[in-house]
């Protein structure tokens, strides 16, 4: 058998699960951007890379406010929400050139949602060929750019946008 060693999930594990928020509200209180691989905020919502990728350039796009739920937004953030995933994607699209993406979120913990407090949307860039024999026969992927050489990358792209109100 094959450990994972996560020593830095013991915190988050102790907490009683009543009292568990969410990881992603720090991100917007990190004095380092780069360190909260934050690319970009508005005022209803923000982007992050993925700090655990499916694929490299792998966003998550999310509502400031901490709801689990998509009735719980107001109008105003679920279309700024909308708008930041249609960003986030061609951001990805100029930046990378993906031939497709996988768009979703996982509502509830039945759906798979690790973090269900904070409603998130994944935008995941794709290519023909990007899934291997790796992850069936080694139960390894492997992300070929560190986060950190990706978020240099992406960074720029995002920089020239005019936050939305």
């Amino acid at each position: 058998m094959q450990h994972l060693q996560a020593h830095w999930r013991v915190d988050y594990v102790k907490i009683p699960r009543e009292d568990r928020r969410s990881p992603f509200a720090s991100l917007l209180a990190e004095k380092d951007k780069r360190e909260a691989l934050l690319l970009y905020s508005d005022r209803h919502t923000f982007i992050a890379m993925n700090r655990y990728p499916y694929n490299p350039g792998h966003l998550l796009v999310l509502p400031r406010r901490e709801v689990g739920n998509l009735w719980d937004l107001t109008d105003k953030e679920r279309w700024n929400l909308w708008e930041s995933i249609f960003l986030g994607e061609e951001m990805l699209r100029q930046a990378l050139q993906p031939q497709g993406f996988n768009v979703g979120f996982n509502l509830g913990m039945a759906s798979g949602a690790g973090i269900p407090s904070h409603l998130h949307c994944h935008v995941v860039p794709r290519w023909e060929g990007d899934t291997n024999f790796m992850p069936v026969i080694g139960s390894v992927k492997v992300v070929s750019q560190s986060l950190e050489a990706l978020y240099d990358q992406l960074l720029p792209f995002f920089q020239g946008v005019d936050p939305r109100p």
